[in-house]
């Protein structure tokens, strides 16, 4: 199995619109943060976790074959409002690609992109995907896929876990019977979201409390804003990475 960071950036990406600070003028590439999102690659399988308004060009980036599968963490623009750019996939392979998440994320989604689960036959659209509702373990191509239920501020949201690896994007909290599902991984991938305090995200001092808490093989931050430059890497602990756009991660 393979993880491919397709975007490691927050809501307004990276460099953000207007900005001239030194990290939204940055020449290092590894500063250039698409928004957030990864690829799980599993037996020829390409698994999507969330649909970036980036998506197409994280795809066109990547070379991504296919879709196979999607997984939705919840609702909010920045993870959900590229889901139209699966139509170019549909146009070649016209499969209904599954989508997986959380009741309230799918009933959003639904409500915002309806032409996507049921067609406009009247515009030439057909379903492009199929939507089911998951709290629980299920199994997709020989993996098996644990939601971890998670907060987002005051907001419900879904991490995943696969095997020995976590996603955990747009969280603040995580509940004691979520971290009961997070024993014993290799990789964590956990929002980090900057140095300063924010009522809806982990920032970096905050991810690192659970980084210390679950003690997984390696940690990646991930959702990074402008404030903080990739140079800084070498500020955290040992086994405490931030994510890039592109970054592999091979288990």
């Amino acid at each position: 199995m393979k993880i491919t960071i397709l975007g490691s950036g927050t809501s307004t990406g990276v460099p953000m619109v207007g900005c001239h600070c030194s990290v939204c003028s940055s020449s290092n590439p590894k500063d250039k943060r698409t928004r957030a999102s990864i690829m799980i690659e599993t037996g020829g399988k390409y698994i999507l976790v969330d649909t970036s308004p980036d998506l197409r060009r994280q795809a066109l980036r990547q070379q991504i074959p296919h879709i196979d599968a999607v997984l939705l963490t919840h609702p909010h623009a920045d993870h959900v409002n590229g889901i139209d750019d699966l139509r170019g996939y549909h146009f070649i392979h016209r499969r209904v690609i599954p989508c997986h998440g959380s009741r309230a994320t799918m009933d959003a989604v639904k409500s915002k992109f309806p032409y996507i689960f049921r067609g406009f036959e009247a515009a030439g659209y057909a379903p492009l995907m199929e939507a089911h509702t998951t709290n629980d373990p299920f199994t997709l191509f020989g993996q098996t896929i644990v939601p971890v239920h998670l907060y987002h501020g005051s907001m419900p949201a879904t991490g995943y876990r696969i095997d020995g690896a976590a996603y955990l994007t747009d969280c603040s909290r995580i509940p004691e019977s979520s971290l009961a599902l997070l024993t014993g991984l290799d990789i964590l991938i956990i929002d980090g979201l900057r140095y300063t305090p924010h009522a809806n995200h982990f920032n970096i001092e905050g991810a690192l409390r659970v980084v210390e808490q679950l003690k997984p093989g390696r940690a990646i931050l991930t959702h990074l804003t402008h404030e903080v430059a990739h140079a800084d890497e070498t500020r955290l602990p040992a086994g405490v990475e931030f994510a890039y756009d592109g970054m592999e991660i091979a288990l």
